[in-house]
C-alpha cells in the first residue's frame, strides 16, 4: 500500500532493447517515489536512460524494447503488468505525458480544438460540443492568445512555443495525478522556455499534480526541482533534495555536472568539461561506469572502480550517492 501522499513507487525498473549485438540494458534498477504535488527532475546526459525510464512507466517503449524487471505502483496497481487497454484508460487521463518535440506529437490533420477535445471526449465520456467547450477553456488556462481562433487552426500554423501550450493543454485536460513532462523546453528559446515552465509551475500549484521533470538542463533543476535524480549510463548516480544536491553534491559525476554551468558575472571563470565518452550501452565496464571519465578516484578505491559495480551508498535517509569513496565515509 502505498502512502496517501505518494502517487508513483517504482522499485528496480531495468529495461533492455533487442539489439543486431544482442540485449543491451538501458535502464538499470532505478528506483525513486513521487509525492503529490513535488517535481522530481531526472538530468543527465543524452543516452543516459531518462526518456526510456518515462517510456517504459507509461509503456510506451518501441517495438524493441521491453521492461526486464521491477515495479512502478500507482494507485495499489503496478503500471507495468497492465495490459494495453488498462494503459489506454490511464494515459491522457490519470497519468500524462508532454514530448520533447510538439511538432511531431501534434496530429497535422487535425484541427486544434479537435485535438484538445478529444481528450475530454474520451475520458470523460462527454459530447464533441461539450469537449469544444472544455477545450476552449482549457486553451484560456494556459494562456493561449485569442483562443477562439487558435481552436481552428492546424500544428503548422503554430509557433513553437504556442504548440508546446497546447501539448500542456492536452496533457492537463483531465486533471492527471502525474504529469510526465520530457524535454518540454528544449527546441524553445530562452524567453520562452521561461514562460513554459512558469506555466506548468502555476497550473501544478492550481491542481496539485505530481511532476517528473526530465531535463539535461540544470537551470530548469535549480528552477523547478524538489528532489534531483542524476542518471549516468542507465543507472541512478545520485539522488537527494535539489538544494542538498546543488549545494553539496557528493557523486564526482554530479560534481562535473555542476562545475559545467555557467555562472553570470565570472566570464573569465573557464566551464570544466568532463573527458572521455559514455561507455557503449554493448561494452559496459565490469565495474563503476563513470570509472574512465572520474577525477577523484585514487589508489585506495580504485581496484574496486575498475571491477565492483558500486552500490548507492546512503548518506541520509534522503540523499545518497553511487560511488566508493562514500563506502569510508559510512
Amino acid at each position: 500500500m502505498l502512502s496517501q501522499s505518494t502517487q508513483l513507487e517504482v522499485k528496480n525498473l531495468t529495461t533492455c532493447f533487442r539489439t543486431s549485438k544482442g540485449n543491451v540494458m538501458a535502464v538499470d534498477e532505478i528506483s525513486f517515489s513521487l509525492k503529490k504535488g513535488e517535481t522530481l527532475c531526472i538530468v543527465g546526459e543524452s543516452g543516459c536512460g531518462k526518456s526510456v525510464s518515462a517510456l517504459s512507466i507509461m509503456g510506451l517503449l518501441p517495438p524493441s524494447g521491453y521492461v526486464k524487471s521491477g515495479s512502478a505502483i500507482f494507485q495499489n496497481n503496478d503500471l507495468l503488468l497492465m495490459t494495453t487497454k488498462e494503459l489506454e484508460k490511464l494515459r491522457g487521463n490519470r497519468i500524462s505525458m508532454i514530448f520533447q518535440d510538439p511538432g511531431s506529437s501534434l496530429n497535422p490533420v487535425m484541427r486544434v480544438g479537435d485535438q484538445v477535445s478529444e481528450i475530454f471526449q474520451i475520458h470523460l465520456n462527454i459530447s464533441k460540443q461539450e469537449g469544444q467547450k472544455k477545450a476552449l477553456e482549457m486553451l484560456k488556462q494556459v494562456e493561449i492568445p485569442d483562443p477562439e481562433s487558435r481552436m481552428l487552426a492546424f500544428p503548422h500554423e503554430l509557433s513553437g512555443g504556442m504548440a508546446q501550450r497546447i501539448m500542456i493543454a492536452i496533457a492537463l485536460a483531465c486533471n492527471p495525478d502525474i504529469l510526465i513532462a520530457d524535454e518540454p523546453t528544449t527546441a524553445l528559446d530562452v524567453t520562452i522556455q521561461s514562460q513554459i515552465l512558469n506555466l506548468m509551475s502555476e497550473m501544478q500549484l492550481k491542481t496539485q499534480t505530481a511532476i517528473i521533470l526530465i531535463t539535461h538542463d540544470l537551470g530548469v533543476v535549480a528552477e523547478m526541482a524538489d528532489n534531483v535524480l542524476v542518471m549516468y549510463c542507465g543507472q541512478v548516480v545520485e539522488y537527494g533534495d535539489v538544494k542538498t544536491v546543488f549545494n553539496s553534491p557528493i557523486h564526482p559525476y554530479t560534481k562535473a555536472l555542476m562545475k559545467s554551468i555557467p555562472i553570470i558575472g565570472k566570464k573569465t571563470r573557464r566551464l570544466d568539461a568532463i573527458p572521455g565518452r559514455v561507455p557503449s550501452l554493448d561494452m559496459l565496464p565490469s565495474g563503476c561506469r563513470f570509472e574512465r571519465r572520474c577525477a577523484e578516484k585514487n589508489d585506495n578505491i580504485v581496484s574496486n572502480c575498475q571491477n565492483k559495480i558500486p552500490p548507492i551508498f546512503n548518506v541520509d535517509s534522503v540523499h545518497g550517492s553511487r560511488c566508493w569513496l562514500e563506502k569510508g565515509n559510512e
